[in-house]
């Protein structure tokens, strides 16, 4: 069974809720970020949550992910805990990562969620990998990467692509266009009018999706899975949307105008499918409302969580990177240290 039965009337209740749940986070996190609570940047999702929730949808529980340096979305479409991210958010040892990814690096292998990345175009390449043990342990799933349109320009993806195709692997590359790569337009960055036209050098289906109906998104990913689990390989599918906040908070958004912003915002993705619901008689504004209440409220209780939990002490920053602790680390702390107290300088390990 895929993880939200978009299908039934409880779905599509459900789904609406994690994006109303995306939405309330990323708010909440953009308005804490501005007064300096939330260390190192934020890159929020808001505008794009039909991407992450419809594609998602089309998964089952045990499909792998892996994501982008917009991944709050991701992990919550995934179905991940607000409160452990947002005490990883907050840099806090709570945390899914213990407060040392924050933001960008999000990661909980056991909800098969591989991990937000910072590093663009990083995602296909985990995604073919984890693919390809997929196929190597016979096993009845597959893996969805998310990447940005910015990403397509990266030659580690097309790499991915590449290999993905060679070997007909179970991945689903899912690119997100939301018009701008940081803060160039997409038709500045490729030559081709859609980015899913590049799948045809790789001879893999090359779908383009409106990425603010979370329907359509849906029905991409899920003819996707089914073609990869045939043994078919992979789809290309590339969602349009649009972001309604700058790449990162604190972006003076110089590079387009109100007028665009306010478009894109009239198509909004919750707005559109609240009221498709509404129109089927499946929900009622009251009980909108009531979700809504609900969410703040959830969203509320994890900020508590985050704020009351507490800092990764120094002692930990070495923890959970290697598989046994290495003497050099120890030397390393011991120069580290005379180096603070004014002692010795340089050296090696």
């Amino acid at each position: 069974m895929p993880a939200i039965d978009i299908e039934a009337e409880d779905g599509r209740k459900e789904a609406l809720q994690r994006m109303l749940r995306i939405r309330e986070f990323d708010t909440k996190v953009g308005e804490y970020f501005a007064d300096g609570d939330i260390p190192g940047f934020v890159h929020l999702y808001v505008g794009e949550e039909a991407v992450g929730v419809g594609a998602c949808a089309a998964l089952e529980e045990d499909d792998y992910i892996t994501s982008t340096h917009r991944g709050h979305g991701h992990c919550i479409a995934k179905g991940l805990d607000p409160k452990l991210m947002m005490a990883e958010v907050f840099g806090k040892r709570e945390g899914y990562c213990n407060g040392k990814g924050g933001s960008m690096h999000i990661a909980d292998v056991d909800s098969h969620m591989l991990g937000a990345n910072g590093i663009v175009g990083a995602g296909p390449p985990l995604g073919t990998g984890a693919a390809l043990s997929i196929t190597q342990k016979d096993e009845d799933r597959v893996a969805l990467s998310f990447c940005g349109d910015g990403a397509v320009a990266q030659g580690q993806v097309h790499e991915a692509v590449n290999l993905a195709s060679a070997w007909s692997l179970p991945v689903i590359f899912l690119v997100e266009n939301n018009q701008y790569g940081e803060g160039t337009p997409v038709s500045d960055q490729h030559n081709v009018e859609n980015l899913s036209d590049t799948a045809a050098a790789y001879d893999i289906p090359g779908i383009n999706v409106d990425g603010m109906d979370i329907i359509a998104v849906n029905e991409a990913v899920e003819e996707a899975r089914k073609r990869a689990r045939d043994g078919a390989g992979p789809t290309f599918i590339e969602a349009d949307t649009y972001r309604f906040h700058g790449h990162f908070e604190g972006d003076q958004e110089l590079y387009r105008d109100e007028e665009e912003v306010e478009e894109w915002r009239k198509r909004d993705p919750i707005d559109a499918f609240s009221e498709r619901l509404i129109d089927r008689d499946e929900l009622t504004d009251e009980e909108l409302e009531e979700m809504r209440t609900d969410i703040e409220t959830e969203i509320e209780e994890a900020l508590e969580y985050a704020m009351d939990a507490d800092d990764p002490s120094p002692e930990e920053a070495y923890e959970d990177m290697f598989g046994e602790r290495v003497p050099d680390i120890d030397l390393f702390v011991e120069q580290a240290n005379a180096r603070a107290d004014g002692g010795i300088r340089g050296g090696g390990f």
